[in-house]
């Protein structure tokens, strides 16, 4: 824009052109004191090129800016235990100085430094390597944004020790099975799903009798609740049904006869946009406190210790029920469809094996089942706990 102005007994020319930085803030630039119309138009055009100039420079971030940068775009896909990891890990292990720099003056020497001096002892194999791994994937995702022009990050190698799967044998979980139900523990149904179905607690946590089919044989899972996300969909985003073996037909009917359960279900984190409150009045699984609280798998490691079986946590119930089909001979591609892997290798690691497609009455040969019923008094397992 040209402006006309008077000073004294001259005629003079003002330019003032609007635009935005690289950050996309709005700026102007401004000229006064032109003598000439002409020469006014050149300086306007040579503004208005200058602001262009700017505005197409690529925008330059600190490792905090492109950090928080990141975790806002993450927030409109991922679930809220994932971003939760990106945020909260990130912060607790990097430094002050490494948050301050620009993202195009990491190398690779930095990288390592952080990882194995910096972090080093202070934190198990496995925290540097989930740290890393961050690391690397913020670093590419600025690669993407052209930030920066190669990954500092890339050909870096955190070696973890293997972890030892713990699982029971048949005999274990036969006892385990047996002594939760002569005790009438709080959590025997739960043990016993998780042993016949190979389902992870979350999916236990959601699964309701809409999810039932008794007479098919099937039980549909497709949703899980985690405290963090709330109601999502499984693990691997993919739907998949388990057969009910008879042992799981039985307890499912001892379970339609103390339930159905109702509950309000919240996830701990509100401020997610897919963050919602759900309640049901058709659940499968009773309500337990230490459920709610995630303590099941303290609760599981301390029984299994005073029963002096090998101590494991509730999702090694899972690994129990997959090591189990596995060694009675069911063929690797069955036992991945009934606990929805989506890779091979995953199962791979409880026993290389090949196979063929479900069919109903697979889960029959697990090497264990439900305790044989006695006579006794009736006991109450549950009482009111919610």
């Amino acid at each position: 824009m040209i402006n006309k102005y008077q000073a004294g007994n001259k005629f003079l020319y003002e330019v003032f052109v609007k635009g935005r930085d690289k950050n996309g803030k709005q700026v102007g630039k401004r000229r006064r004191g032109i003598t000439s119309a002409r020469k006014a138009k050149e300086i306007e055009v040579d503004l208005i090129n200058e602001l262009r100039s700017k505005a197409s420079e690529t925008k330059t971030y600190t490792w905090q800016e492109w950090h928080l940068e990141c975790i806002r775009r993450m927030r409109m896909t991922l679930k809220m235990g994932t971003i939760m990891g990106y945020d909260g890990d990130l912060k607790k292990w990097l430094p002050q100085d490494w948050c301050e720099k620009e993202m195009s003056s990491f190398s690779k020497n930095d990288v390592y430094d952080l990882i194995f001096n910096f972090i080093g002892d202070r934190a198990s194999a496995h925290v540097r390597q989930k740290t890393y791994k961050k690391v690397l994937r913020l670093f590419e995702l600025a690669l993407e944004e052209g930030l920066i022009d190669r990954n500092p990050a890339k050909g870096i190698t955190v070696k973890v020790p293997v972890a030892v799967k713990k699982v029971l044998n048949s005999n274990e979980a036969e006892l385990l099975l047996k002594q939760a139900k002569e005790c009438h523990h709080r959590f025997y149904h739960h043990f016993a799903f998780a042993l016949l179905t190979g389902m992870r607690s979350g999916e236990m946590y959601a699964l309701t009798w809409k999810d039932v089919d008794l007479e098919t044989g099937l039980i549909s899972v497709s949703k899980q609740w985690t405290s963090k996300d709330g109601l999502h969909h499984t693990k691997s985003n993919r739907n998949r049904v388990v057969p009910i073996s008879a042992e799981l037909k039985q307890l499912l009917t001892e379970l339609k006869k103390i339930g159905p359960f109702k509950a309000t279900l919240k996830p701990s984190v509100v401020n997610h946009p897919r963050a919602r409150i759900v309640t049901f009045d058709d659940l499968v699984l009773p309500r337990l406190r230490e459920w709610r609280n995630g303590d099941q798998a303290m609760v599981l490691a301390e029984f299994c210790r005073s029963i002096g079986v090998t101590p494991v946590k509730f999702h090694d119930l899972r690994a129990t029920f997959i090591t189990n089909l596995l060694s009675q001979g069911v063929p690797l591609v069955k036992v991945m469809s009934i606990v929805g892997h989506r890779k091979m290798s995953t199962t791979d690691e409880y026993l290389r094996l090949s196979g063929v497609d479900i069919k109903i009455g697979t889960t029959e040969k697990l090497g264990y089942g439900l305790p044989k019923h006695t006579e006794g008094n009736v006991i109450s397992l549950f009482g009111n706990d919610s």
